[in-house]
Protein backbone atom coordinates (compact mmCIF):
# COMPACT_ATOMS: atom_id res chain seq x y z
CA UNK A 1 0.00 0.00 0.00
CA UNK A 2 1.21 3.47 -0.81
CA UNK A 3 0.77 6.38 1.44
CA UNK A 4 3.08 9.64 1.27
CA UNK A 5 5.09 11.05 4.18
CA UNK A 6 2.46 13.36 5.60
CA UNK A 7 -0.07 10.27 6.35
CA UNK A 8 2.50 8.48 7.76
CA UNK A 9 1.52 9.62 11.32
CA UNK A 10 -2.33 9.10 10.86
CA UNK A 11 -1.59 5.07 9.45
CA UNK A 12 0.90 4.49 12.39
CA UNK A 13 -1.83 5.32 14.71
CA UNK A 14 -4.13 2.37 13.26
CA UNK A 15 -1.53 0.15 14.02
CA UNK A 16 2.26 -1.51 12.89
CA UNK A 17 2.90 -2.70 9.61
CA UNK A 18 5.09 -5.95 9.17
CA UNK A 19 7.16 -3.72 6.55
CA UNK A 20 7.94 -0.20 5.53
CA UNK A 21 9.96 0.94 2.55
CA UNK A 22 11.13 4.42 2.36
CA UNK A 23 12.62 4.76 -1.11
CA UNK A 24 13.34 8.25 -2.77
CA UNK A 25 15.87 11.28 -3.15
CA UNK A 26 14.28 13.51 0.00
CA UNK A 27 17.10 12.73 2.73
CA UNK A 28 14.56 15.14 5.04
CA UNK A 29 11.58 13.17 4.62
CA UNK A 30 13.49 9.90 4.46
CA UNK A 31 14.68 10.67 8.07
CA UNK A 32 11.54 11.95 9.57
CA UNK A 33 9.50 8.71 8.77
CA UNK A 34 12.32 6.67 9.41
CA UNK A 35 12.32 8.22 12.86
CA UNK A 36 8.53 8.28 13.27
CA UNK A 37 8.02 4.33 12.62
CA UNK A 38 11.34 3.51 15.25
CA UNK A 39 9.05 5.72 17.86
CA UNK A 40 6.30 4.12 17.45
CA UNK A 41 8.14 0.75 16.97
CA UNK A 42 9.90 1.03 20.37
CA UNK A 43 6.42 1.94 21.63
CA UNK A 44 5.08 -1.33 20.67
CA UNK A 45 8.31 -3.21 22.38
CA UNK A 46 10.65 -2.99 19.74
CA UNK A 47 13.63 -2.55 21.60
CA UNK A 48 16.15 -4.33 19.23
CA UNK A 49 17.61 -3.06 16.24
CA UNK A 50 19.58 -4.23 13.50
CA UNK A 51 20.94 -2.68 10.33
CA UNK A 52 22.34 -3.66 7.30
CA UNK A 53 23.90 -1.85 3.94
CA UNK A 54 23.20 -3.80 1.07
CA UNK A 55 26.32 -3.90 -0.61
CA UNK A 56 28.89 -7.26 -1.91
CA UNK A 57 30.13 -7.82 1.63
CA UNK A 58 26.90 -8.73 3.06
CA UNK A 59 25.97 -11.35 4.33
CA UNK A 60 22.45 -12.49 4.22
CA UNK A 61 22.58 -15.38 6.60
CA UNK A 62 23.28 -13.12 9.38
CA UNK A 63 19.81 -11.10 8.18
CA UNK A 64 18.01 -13.91 7.56
CA UNK A 65 19.04 -15.26 11.62
CA UNK A 66 17.66 -12.16 12.88
CA UNK A 67 14.40 -12.67 11.41
CA UNK A 68 14.42 -16.41 12.57
CA UNK A 69 15.01 -15.20 16.36
CA UNK A 70 11.70 -15.39 18.47
CA UNK A 71 10.51 -13.29 21.08
CA UNK A 72 10.29 -16.12 23.63
CA UNK A 73 14.07 -15.93 23.43
CA UNK A 74 14.98 -12.02 22.56
CA UNK A 75 13.44 -8.63 21.74
CA UNK A 76 11.30 -7.90 19.20
CA UNK A 77 12.97 -6.68 16.62
CA UNK A 78 13.54 -3.79 13.93
CA UNK A 79 16.34 -4.85 10.93
CA UNK A 80 16.92 -1.58 8.65
CA UNK A 81 18.09 -2.42 5.23
CA UNK A 82 19.75 0.01 3.12
CA UNK A 83 19.37 -0.39 -0.76
CA UNK A 84 22.14 0.42 -3.18
CA UNK A 85 21.95 3.55 -5.43
CA UNK A 86 22.14 1.95 -8.13
CA UNK A 87 19.37 -0.94 -7.43
CA UNK A 88 19.83 -4.56 -6.49
CA UNK A 89 21.44 -6.91 -8.31
CA UNK A 90 19.78 -10.70 -9.09
CA UNK A 91 21.05 -12.47 -6.29
CA UNK A 92 20.39 -9.24 -4.52
CA UNK A 93 17.24 -9.22 -4.81
CA UNK A 94 16.42 -12.84 -4.44
CA UNK A 95 17.85 -12.70 -1.05
CA UNK A 96 15.54 -9.73 -0.08
CA UNK A 97 13.11 -11.48 -1.32
CA UNK A 98 14.00 -14.32 1.57
CA UNK A 99 14.10 -11.80 4.26
CA UNK A 100 10.68 -10.81 3.37
CA UNK A 101 9.27 -13.98 3.49
CA UNK A 102 10.68 -14.75 6.66
CA UNK A 103 9.54 -11.50 8.97
CA UNK A 104 7.07 -12.48 11.16
CA UNK A 105 5.12 -10.35 13.98
CA UNK A 106 8.12 -10.10 15.97
CA UNK A 107 9.92 -8.55 13.58
CA UNK A 108 9.17 -5.18 11.53
CA UNK A 109 11.60 -4.62 8.42
CA UNK A 110 12.47 -0.48 7.23
CA UNK A 111 13.98 -0.66 3.95
CA UNK A 112 15.17 2.70 2.60
CA UNK A 113 16.96 3.90 -0.87
CA UNK A 114 16.59 6.01 -3.85
CA UNK A 115 13.99 6.74 -5.76
CA UNK A 116 12.75 3.90 -7.38
CA UNK A 117 11.86 3.49 -11.00
CA UNK A 118 8.47 1.76 -12.37
CA UNK A 119 10.47 -1.31 -13.59
CA UNK A 120 11.57 -1.72 -9.98
CA UNK A 121 7.99 -1.07 -8.74
CA UNK A 122 7.11 -3.88 -10.59
CA UNK A 123 9.90 -6.56 -9.17
CA UNK A 124 8.69 -9.74 -7.06
CA UNK A 125 10.87 -7.94 -3.92
CA UNK A 126 8.51 -5.06 -4.07
CA UNK A 127 5.60 -6.40 -4.85
CA UNK A 128 5.96 -8.83 -1.30
CA UNK A 129 7.10 -6.16 0.87
CA UNK A 130 4.32 -3.66 -0.70
CA UNK A 131 1.66 -6.43 0.07
CA UNK A 132 3.17 -6.91 4.40
CA UNK A 133 3.56 -3.25 4.45
CA UNK A 134 3.26 0.43 3.21
CA UNK A 135 5.63 2.10 0.68
CA UNK A 136 6.17 5.42 1.32
CA UNK A 137 7.84 7.37 -1.66
CA UNK A 138 10.25 10.61 -0.17
CA UNK A 139 10.91 12.60 -2.95
CA UNK A 140 11.46 16.20 -3.21
CA UNK A 141 8.11 18.00 -4.05
CA UNK A 142 8.34 19.78 -7.31
CA UNK A 143 8.68 23.20 -7.60
CA UNK A 144 5.11 23.97 -8.42
CA UNK A 145 3.73 21.76 -5.01
CA UNK A 146 6.57 23.02 -2.74
CA UNK A 147 4.09 26.46 -1.35
CA UNK A 148 1.24 23.96 -0.23
CA UNK A 149 3.95 21.38 0.84
CA UNK A 150 5.39 24.25 3.25
CA UNK A 151 1.86 25.61 4.25
CA UNK A 152 0.97 22.06 5.59
CA UNK A 153 4.52 22.51 7.85
CA UNK A 154 3.53 25.90 8.84
CA UNK A 155 0.21 24.65 9.64
CA UNK A 156 1.38 21.80 12.10
CA UNK A 157 4.23 24.01 13.74
CA UNK A 158 1.46 26.38 14.45
CA UNK A 159 2.48 29.22 12.17
CA UNK A 160 0.66 32.01 10.34
CA UNK A 161 2.24 32.92 6.85
CA UNK A 162 0.56 35.37 4.50
CA UNK A 163 1.08 34.58 0.61
CA UNK A 164 4.14 36.87 0.00
CA UNK A 165 5.82 35.06 2.46
CA UNK A 166 4.94 31.43 1.66
CA UNK A 167 6.62 32.65 -1.81
CA UNK A 168 9.99 33.97 0.26
CA UNK A 169 10.16 30.71 1.75
CA UNK A 170 10.17 29.03 -1.60
CA UNK A 171 12.64 30.60 -3.07
CA UNK A 172 15.15 30.89 -0.46
CA UNK A 173 14.73 26.99 0.53
CA UNK A 174 13.90 25.12 -2.59
CA UNK A 175 16.00 22.28 -3.38
CA UNK A 176 16.89 21.80 0.91
CA UNK A 177 14.03 20.90 2.52
CA UNK A 178 16.58 20.37 5.97
CA UNK A 179 17.43 23.63 5.90
CA UNK A 180 13.41 24.59 5.38
CA UNK A 181 12.64 22.50 8.15
CA UNK A 182 15.39 24.39 10.33
CA UNK A 183 14.46 27.81 9.50
CA UNK A 184 10.76 26.54 10.34
CA UNK A 185 11.82 25.83 14.17
CA UNK A 186 13.67 29.04 13.90
CA UNK A 187 10.80 31.19 13.72
CA UNK A 188 8.66 28.92 15.92
CA UNK A 189 10.90 30.52 18.72
CA UNK A 190 11.32 34.12 17.51
CA UNK A 191 7.82 34.30 16.74
CA UNK A 192 5.53 33.12 19.24
CA UNK A 193 2.60 34.30 17.46
CA UNK A 194 3.11 32.61 15.00
CA UNK A 195 2.40 34.81 12.11
CA UNK A 196 5.09 35.42 9.49
CA UNK A 197 5.47 38.35 7.49
CA UNK A 198 8.42 39.53 4.45
CA UNK A 199 9.81 41.68 7.10
CA UNK A 200 9.99 38.98 9.25
CA UNK A 201 11.16 36.57 7.47
CA UNK A 202 14.26 38.74 5.88
CA UNK A 203 15.26 39.43 9.72
CA UNK A 204 15.49 36.10 10.55
CA UNK A 205 16.53 34.21 7.58
CA UNK A 206 19.35 34.04 5.26
CA UNK A 207 18.86 32.52 1.77
CA UNK A 208 19.75 28.57 1.76
CA UNK A 209 17.81 27.47 -1.66
CA UNK A 210 20.39 24.92 -3.60
CA UNK A 211 19.87 24.03 -6.79
CA UNK A 212 21.15 20.94 -9.04
CA UNK A 213 21.66 20.93 -12.83
CA UNK A 214 18.26 18.81 -12.98
CA UNK A 215 16.09 21.63 -11.92
CA UNK A 216 17.65 23.95 -14.23
CA UNK A 217 16.87 20.82 -17.07
CA UNK A 218 13.18 21.16 -15.94
CA UNK A 219 13.06 25.00 -15.43
CA UNK A 220 13.71 25.03 -19.22
CA UNK A 221 11.85 21.64 -20.08
CA UNK A 222 8.70 23.73 -18.67
CA UNK A 223 9.42 26.86 -20.84
CA UNK A 224 10.10 28.94 -17.24
CA UNK A 225 12.32 31.69 -17.97
CA UNK A 226 12.70 33.27 -15.03
CA UNK A 227 13.26 30.50 -13.33
CA UNK A 228 15.48 29.07 -15.47
CA UNK A 229 17.84 31.98 -15.27
CA UNK A 230 17.26 32.30 -11.40
CA UNK A 231 18.11 28.59 -11.33
CA UNK A 232 21.58 29.15 -13.75
CA UNK A 233 22.75 32.36 -11.56
CA UNK A 234 22.53 30.30 -8.53
CA UNK A 235 24.16 27.30 -10.13
CA UNK A 236 27.17 29.71 -11.02
CA UNK A 237 27.57 31.27 -7.67
CA UNK A 238 27.81 27.67 -6.46
CA UNK A 239 30.78 26.90 -8.56
CA UNK A 240 29.23 24.13 -10.21
CA UNK A 241 31.00 24.02 -13.71
CA UNK A 242 29.78 25.17 -17.11
CA UNK A 243 30.75 22.12 -19.07
CA UNK A 244 28.35 20.09 -16.57
CA UNK A 245 25.23 22.11 -17.46
CA UNK A 246 26.38 22.41 -20.98
CA UNK A 247 26.43 18.14 -20.61
CA UNK A 248 22.98 17.83 -19.40
CA UNK A 249 20.85 20.57 -21.42
CA UNK A 250 22.81 18.52 -24.38
CA UNK A 251 21.43 15.03 -23.37
CA UNK A 252 18.09 16.24 -23.32
CA UNK A 253 18.15 18.15 -26.01
CA UNK A 254 19.10 15.29 -28.32
CA UNK A 255 16.43 13.05 -26.48
CA UNK A 256 13.99 15.37 -27.68
CA UNK A 257 15.90 15.56 -30.88
CA UNK A 258 14.90 11.70 -31.13
CA UNK A 259 11.51 12.13 -29.91
CA UNK A 260 11.04 14.97 -32.81
CA UNK A 261 12.41 12.05 -35.16
CA UNK A 262 10.07 9.25 -33.95
CA UNK A 263 7.22 11.52 -34.51
CA UNK A 264 7.82 12.92 -37.92
CA UNK A 265 7.56 9.03 -38.73
CA UNK A 266 4.38 9.14 -37.24
CA UNK A 267 5.23 7.22 -33.85
CA UNK A 268 1.91 8.36 -31.33
CA UNK A 269 3.69 9.90 -28.39
CA UNK A 270 2.48 7.29 -25.91
CA UNK A 271 4.75 5.11 -27.81
CA UNK A 272 7.65 7.94 -27.48
CA UNK A 273 6.60 8.59 -24.21
CA UNK A 274 7.02 4.18 -23.45
CA UNK A 275 10.42 4.37 -25.78
CA UNK A 276 12.02 6.79 -23.63
CA UNK A 277 10.43 5.70 -20.24
CA UNK A 278 8.86 9.44 -19.51
CA UNK A 279 7.49 9.30 -16.31
CA UNK A 280 3.77 9.64 -16.49
CA UNK A 281 3.77 12.86 -14.56
CA UNK A 282 6.17 14.50 -16.38
CA UNK A 283 4.68 13.97 -19.73
CA UNK A 284 2.80 17.43 -20.09
CA UNK A 285 6.24 18.89 -19.42
CA UNK A 286 7.64 17.19 -22.50
CA UNK A 287 4.40 17.74 -24.66
CA UNK A 288 4.83 21.53 -24.22
CA UNK A 289 8.99 21.22 -24.94
CA UNK A 290 8.39 19.16 -28.21
CA UNK A 291 5.59 21.83 -29.12
CA UNK A 292 8.12 24.41 -28.46
CA UNK A 293 11.11 23.37 -29.63
CA UNK A 294 10.32 21.79 -33.34
CA UNK A 295 13.17 20.05 -34.90
CA UNK A 296 14.96 22.95 -36.87
CA UNK A 297 15.34 24.68 -33.21
CA UNK A 298 16.91 21.86 -31.64
CA UNK A 299 19.11 21.35 -34.32
CA UNK A 300 20.28 24.83 -33.97
CA UNK A 301 20.64 24.67 -30.50
CA UNK A 302 22.80 21.90 -30.35
CA UNK A 303 25.00 23.56 -32.50
CA UNK A 304 25.19 25.90 -30.43
CA UNK A 305 25.94 23.52 -27.58
CA UNK A 306 28.68 21.63 -29.09
CA UNK A 307 30.89 25.05 -30.54
CA UNK A 308 30.08 26.51 -26.70
CA UNK A 309 31.77 23.01 -25.00
CA UNK A 310 34.90 23.69 -27.28
CA UNK A 311 35.39 27.05 -26.57
CA UNK A 312 34.63 26.53 -23.30
CA UNK A 313 37.66 23.33 -22.88
CA UNK A 314 39.32 25.20 -25.34
CA UNK A 315 39.77 29.05 -23.72
CA UNK A 316 40.32 28.81 -20.03
CA UNK A 317 39.56 32.62 -19.91
CA UNK A 318 36.51 32.22 -21.89
CA UNK A 319 33.11 32.85 -19.50
CA UNK A 320 30.38 31.20 -21.02
CA UNK A 321 27.14 32.05 -18.49
CA UNK A 322 25.96 34.64 -20.63
CA UNK A 323 26.02 31.99 -23.52
CA UNK A 324 24.36 30.15 -21.67
CA UNK A 325 21.61 32.02 -20.12
CA UNK A 326 21.13 33.27 -23.61
CA UNK A 327 20.60 29.24 -24.74
CA UNK A 328 18.09 28.78 -21.37
CA UNK A 329 15.95 31.43 -22.96
CA UNK A 330 16.18 29.89 -26.49
CA UNK A 331 14.91 26.44 -24.78
CA UNK A 332 12.00 28.64 -22.73
CA UNK A 333 10.73 29.73 -26.21
CA UNK A 334 12.28 33.20 -25.58
CA UNK A 335 14.09 34.30 -29.00
CA UNK A 336 17.74 36.21 -27.87
CA UNK A 337 18.81 37.22 -31.56
CA UNK A 338 21.68 35.32 -31.06
CA UNK A 339 22.34 33.91 -34.73
CA UNK A 340 24.04 30.36 -35.19
CA UNK A 341 26.74 31.10 -33.34
CA UNK A 342 26.99 31.56 -29.31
Amino acid sequence: MRIYPEQLAQQLGKGLRQAYLLCGNEPLLKLESSDIIKQAAQQAGFDERHSFTVDAQLDWNTVLDCCQAMSLFSARQIIELELPENGLNTQQAKSLQEVIDSIHEDILLLVQGPRLNKKQESTKWFKALDAKGLYIPCNTPEARHLPRFIQGRCQQLGLKPDHESVQLLVQWHEGNLLALAQSLQKLVLLYPDGDLTIVRLEEALSRHNHYTPFQLLDAVLAGQAKRSQRVLRQLQGEGVEAVILLRTLQRELTQLYKMQEMGNKGTSLNNIFENFRIWQSRREVYIGALHRLPLPVIIKLLHQLAELELRVKTDFDYQPWDALSALCAEMCGIHTGIPGKL
